[in-house]
């Protein structure tokens, strides 16, 4: 796909859903960072109750290290996983308390991205796509993370080739102007949950149709023809 056809997809979607931005760097890194995480393999919705929950019930991340670790996995357990998430949470801040003498990740951005990614991968329940939307979120640096919707919407379209998340992240990084990264992330999200479902695509009502080289887009556009978009447009890390 050309340079020319991928920025009118950016534009397209920049159009439809207006989350230009070039991140939110003036968020709490560590904030963010728990929130995403609390987000891993669930909707935002319940992840952004679940996080709300801890911030209701707890002053500081500090308090939240020192809380019981049942407490913590019923304040999250809207989210699932709590069973995982909790203890990875509580185990995650004690090891940072340890190493870096307070809970604060500020010192973050003074270092590299890859850099960051190093310090953060020693974490367990941490990877790249979480602390590349750390990066993007709350430190405003042009990187471009990648989650299935992602992932699933630019190989549909054509714009990558990749059959892993990982790859995708990769050939996205290079192709993606820097100055779009972090609102075309937003902006594939919000189109893969309302348009470019995982299954049972609405290529009916696709505004990209023309430039989308998925095989299987006169099919589903034929199959959907009278169903309508619902839209989900909750993105937490805009709510934090």
């Amino acid at each position: 796909m050309t340079r020319k056809k991928i920025q009118k997809i950016i534009d397209a979607l920049e159009t439809e859903y207006h989350s230009k931005s070039t991140g939110y760097s003036s968020k709490n890194i560590l904030d963010v960072l728990i929130a995403i995480k609390l987000s891993q393999n669930t909707t935002d919705k319940s992840s952004h109750k679940a996080y709300t929950n801890l911030r209701s019930k707890y002053k500081s991340w500090e308090d939240v290290m020192n809380a019981p670790l049942n407490n913590i996995k019923e304040l999250i357990k809207v989210c699932g996983l709590a069973n995982t998430k909790a203890p990875q949470i509580k185990t995650m801040l004690k090891e940072m308390k340890a190493r870096y003498g307070k809970l604060d990740l500020d010192f973050l951005h003074s270092k590299s991205n890859q850099d960051i990614y190093g310090e953060l991968l020693q974490y367990n329940g941490l990877g790249v796509k979480t602390i590349s939307c750390v990066l993007a979120f709350a430190m405003g640096r042009s990187v471009f993370p990648v989650d299935t919707h992602v992932h699933r919407v630019l190989n549909r379209t054509g714009i990558v080739k990749a059959n892993t998340p990982e790859k995708t992240f990769e050939q996205a990084t290079e192709i993606i102007p820097d100055d779009e990264k972090v609102s075309f992330h937003t902006n594939l999200i919000k189109f893969g949950r309302n348009r470019c479902r995982a299954v049972n695509p609405l290529c009916n009502n696709c505004f990209i149709y023309k430039e989308c080289e998925w095989s299987e887009k006169k099919f589903y556009k034929e199959r959907n023809k009278e169903t309508e978009v619902i839209e989900n447009n909750f993105i937490i890390v805009e709510h934090i």
